[in-house]
């Protein structure tokens, strides 16, 4: 465990407020919740922001040395979160993005939240539908067998279409340069076999009782989880006893939790956490 997450997760426990636990996804790092971070604080609950294992803690750092990030299956990734989870007094509330939408339900259907927000997630096995643009989005990775074992880099023109395609280009940009990092091809690889791998790794536990108040948030425009992904997510989880809810943000990309409208979706994740949790 790294000084900073050491310095939170004593932090949390000491205050004896509920934690929340953010988890990025693939091309980011943890520093991608900063601000959202900030919001949870004022707002009275202890923000934990772990990374992924060998995550390091600048965007400069990570594109320097890309190696460090090869070789991360997802169920590296969920068990690293289901240790850091241990270490807190009080169950945490959960907020992901992505692939850490993605570990958001893995980790839920675990037992381990107390609420869980899922923002334009990864598909867990079960979940059918494979638009055009998705396939788009992962072909840095999944175009290369090799890639499986490889850290992949984003160029601009990927980001652009992967993450910030509803943005102006400035500002794309200038998310390109601030967030984005190369990402393990090893959880893309995986996601893309779940529906023929029984034993796959990418897969929920959507029926468990004890998973907790899920909402899953949408970006309508998403090109890397669009809508149908989302929804299928949703309709599988709605099998649960427990409360499942879905909302949509129109006009959004898969930046929506980085880009300029990033607290129009804090604010959605935080109202509902705030009824649960």
């Amino acid at each position: 465990m790294d000084t900073t997450l050491d310095q939170q997760i004593s932090a949390a426990n000491a205050s004896g407020r509920r934690p929340v636990v953010f988890i990025h996804g693939l091309w980011l790092l943890p520093s991608s919740w900063d601000r959202w971070a900030a919001v949870f604080d004022e707002n009275g609950y202890a923000p934990v922001s772990p990374g992924w294992p060998d995550d390091p803690d600048t965007v400069a750092e990570a594109n320097a040395h890309p190696e460090v990030f090869a070789g991360k299956s997802i169920g590296d990734v969920a068990d690293h979160y289901t240790e850091v989870i241990g270490r807190l007094d009080r169950p945490p509330a959960l907020v992901g993005h992505s692939f850490g939408g993605l570990l958001t339900m893995i980790l839920a259907g675990r037992g381990l939240a107390a609420a869980s927000v899922a923002i334009d997630s990864a598909p867990f096995r079960g979940v059918l539908p494979l638009p055009f643009s998705v396939l788009r989005s992962s072909a840095p990775a999944l175009g290369n067998p090799l890639n499986r074992n490889r850290a992949v880099p984003l160029t601009f023109d990927q980001f652009r279409y992967a993450f910030a395609n509803l943005v102006p280009p400035a500002e794309a940009q200038e998310l390109y340069s601030s967030y984005a990092v190369p990402a393990p091809g090893e959880p893309l690889f995986q996601v893309a076999a779940a529906n023929l791998n029984p034993w796959t790794e990418a897969k929920a536990d959507y029926h468990n009782p004890g998973r907790g108040p899920l909402l899953i948030v949408e970006g309508v425009g998403d090109h890397t989880s669009p809508p149908a992904i989302n929804r299928a997510a949703y309709k599988l989880q709605a099998e649960n006893p427990g409360v499942t809810e879905i909302a949509s943000m129109e006009k959004r990309g898969h930046s929506l939790t980085i880009d300029s409208g990033w607290r129009e979706v804090c604010d959605v994740a935080l109202a509902f956490i705030r009824r649960f949790a």
